[in-house]
């Protein structure tokens, strides 16, 4: 291996794909399992590496020389090998701050609190450090070496301002889990997340319910990795290349989510869309079908809508955990939240607003297959469709029309 990252588990990374829009160069993924570590340090067959959980703090003692910012952090990110000689860099802090900065989140005079004790959350405090934070606390399960526990926290300090997840809780496929109930904090300006697999974590997702300012990881993940490419050529690259490759991954990586009622043109919408943008077209209610092997009139007339809704909430969980897809979603799948939340963690999701007089009855839809029953649906819902959207599509007749108006507020 000449380039790549090191690690003992990479199913989650985008590194390889981050780096390879930067440069002309093979970067590979390598597990390491702990008891291998030493030996692959010693033997020094590489150009240059990243290092990621659990063995930032780990390579420390195999590198001839470590930069100012990296020893007074305590954690390494990335070495590279000149002429026999190991020297650690840690770009996790210029990632983080540019994270901090392309969102305008502030941290000076705030109180912020640091969840997790590992190689990030040292990188997190010295960035706090430099940006003025007043006050910051690293929160650990167990407490000790200058941490509180999470007990402390919500009992001591819930007048936090900021809060900064280092954790690996709520990545993926673990995505529902969430490190800190960040409701017992009243005082919460913005939350940041370092993960970047979901794109929004369940954390970032209930402070945006909230109304408080949220990022997840991915703009850190390629602002590091330009400057640990940087680092790997000794060459410099222009400003603007990591906002360019951030946009670019994120609408590689992101969801076209539809949502909407029965007959408003979803599929019809993301199957063309599909086509237009090469992403894989996918229909929450044909996977229903295909997980029972009945239709949805069957699964209502023999088993009930809850059990229906039970099914959906399983096949939606599977499917937003996937990135790059269109989704069309069942007429009542905003009903229940958490299949909101799912779908928003790595999807943008558009509310195809279809007038009602133009919506159309169809008997193999069991909650709307007469005008009246369509009517107290559309009625029931329409709110909740709202409330659920990132953006809104007045639907018009014209198929192109409602597809490029997607595709608009998608890349724009």
């Amino acid at each position: 291996m000449e380039y790549g990252l090191i690690g003992e588990k990479l199913g989650h990374s985008f590194s390889k794909t981050v780096h390879n829009k930067l440069a002309d160069y093979d970067y590979e993924l390598l597990e390491i399992k702990p008891e291998n570590l030493e030996r692959f340090m010693k033997d020094k067959n590489f150009k240059a590496i990243n290092v990621t959980i659990p063995y930032k703090q780990t390579v420390i003692p195999f590198l001839d020389e470590i930069d100012s910012v990296a020893k007074k952090i305590g954690a390494v990110n990335t070495v590279v090998n000149k002429n026999g000689k190991l020297y650690g860099f840690n770009t996790d802090y210029f990632g983080l701050l540019g994270l901090i900065q392309y969102n305008g989140i502030s941290l000076s005079g705030k109180k912020v609190l640091i969840l997790g004790s590992g190689g990030t959350s040292k990188t997190t405090f010295a960035v706090a450090e430099s940006l003025n934070a007043r006050e910051i606390l690293i929160v650990s399960r167990k407490g000790g070496n200058g941490a509180i526990t999470y007990e402390e926290a919500y009992k001591n300090h819930t007048d936090a301002e900021i809060i900064v997840n280092t954790t690996p809780c709520g990545m993926y496929p673990n995505t529902q889990n969430m490190a800190i109930d960040i409701n017992c904090f009243n005082k919460l300006s913005a939350v940041i997340d370092v993960i970047y697999n979901p794109i929004k974590t369940a954390l970032v997702i209930e402070a945006e319910k909230r109304g408080i300012a949220a990022t997840g990881g991915l703009y850190m993940l390629i602002a590091q990795a330009v400057f640990a490419a940087e680092k790997f050529l000794n060459c410099e690259f222009k400003k603007e290349i990591t906002e360019n490759i951030f946009k670019e991954i994120l609408k590689e990586k992101q969801n076209i989510v539809l949502i909407g009622m029965p007959a408003c043109g979803k599929s019809t919408v993301g199957k063309n869309l599909s086509e237009k943008l090469g992403k894989t077209f996918v229909d929450t209610d044909e996977e229903i079908v295909k997980h029972s092997i009945l239709t949805i009139p069957e699964i209502f007339k023999s088993y009930g809508e809850k059990h229906f809704r039970d099914l959906e909430s399983e096949v939606i969980k599977e499917i937003s955990s996937k990135q790059g897809y269109i989704i069309a979603t069942g007429g009542g799948a905003i009903l229940r939240q958490e299949n909101v939340d799912m779908l928003k963690q790595n999807g943008m999701v558009f509310f195809i607003d279809r007038p009602l007089e133009f919506l159309e009855t169809t008997s193999d839809r069991p909650l709307s297959s007469n005008r009246e029953m369509l009517e107290k649906r559309y009625n029931e819902r329409y709110d909740k469709y709202v409330s659920s959207a990132d953006k809104i599509i007045k639907a018009s007749e014209d198929l192109e029309d409602n597809i490029n108006l997607i595709k608009e507020g998608f890349f724009e």
